[in-house]
């Protein structure tokens, strides 16, 4: 099971993920063309793509699903507040997943795990191999981790998680009050020491990789991010890579294959 961003950030975000041929794109925040020479850097045609996932229906997430929907005829799933908040998408290409509720596509399974952000019914994305068992943890846009996204992404193998802020630089940089408080909400972004706190609750063993996402580009950096989440898995004696994706660049592919789950017995 392999992840990579196509950019994260609040110009735009895009995720694929991709088992044994299945491929789901988390969020389409870019334009058609901006999508396609983005997958292309990676060796994917839009063509592929199986399904498109939608968290929530901020514009940096939403912006080109209709679109790219409109060009590659893509089913696009996310809750009903999500879907609804999206204009001009075709209904019947929309297809509302209840709370709940799992998704399956090819040899993958979605759940959609509600979270705390100034949104419509948004979501965190838990991705699961149905045959290794696999599993990614995807989490960009929440002000604050409840007991039910921690609860979904416990014994991850990945981990996408929003470390949008350091809280020091907010508080001193040029965002006025109103705004900073928005940032810095229970339904805004997640600070890095936040991240770091949530990164401590669900770290194992089995934690293969560490992708943080949505940097702001004026309140934080990607050195400042990854140092802050390093340094609460070393004190955890737990040691796995840590990248800080880009709004501008593909990173990846985060993820390592292993071999599927087998029943042993004894003869």
């Amino acid at each position: 099971m392999r992840v990579w961003t196509l950019g994260s950030g609040s110009r735009g975000n895009a995720i694929l993920v991709e088992c044994d041929g299945t491929r789901v794109l988390v969020d389409a925040g870019y334009s058609p063309r901006a999508l396609k020479r983005r997958l292309a850097t990676i060796g994917v045609a839009p063509e592929s793509i199986d399904a498109l996932i939608v968290t929530h229906e901020h514009i940096d997430h939403s912006g080109g699903v209709v679109a790219c929907q409109r060009r590659w005829r893509w089913p696009v799933f996310g809750t009903h507040g999500t879907l609804s908040g999206i204009r001009k998408l075709p209904q019947e290409r929309a297809r509302v997943v209840v709370r709940g509720e799992a998704l399956t596509v090819g040899d993958m399974r979605i759940d959609l795990i509600p979270v705390s952000h100034d949104a419509n019914e948004p979501t965190a994305v838990l991705a699961t191999h149905l045959t290794s068992g696999f599993r990614v943890g995807l989490a960009h846009d929440l002000g604050t981790a409840n007991a039910a996204l921690e609860r979904a992404f416990e014994r991850l193998d990945l981990l996408l998680v929003e470390s949008n802020h350091d809280e020091g630089m907010l508080r001193s940089g040029p965002y006025p009050p109103f705004l900073q408080d928005r940032v810095a909400g229970a339904r805004g972004h997640l600070s890095n020491r936040q991240c770091a706190a949530l990164i401590g609750a669900l770290a194992s063993p089995a934690l293969h990789h560490l992708a943080l996402l949505h940097l702001s580009e004026v309140n934080n950096t990607p050195r400042i991010a990854e140092q802050s989440a390093t340094r609460v898995l070393r004190a955890r004696g737990l040691s796995c890579p840590v990248r800080a994706s880009a709004q501008d660049a593909v990173a990846g592919p985060f993820g390592l294959p292993r071999p599927a789950r087998q029943l042993s017995f004894a003869l």
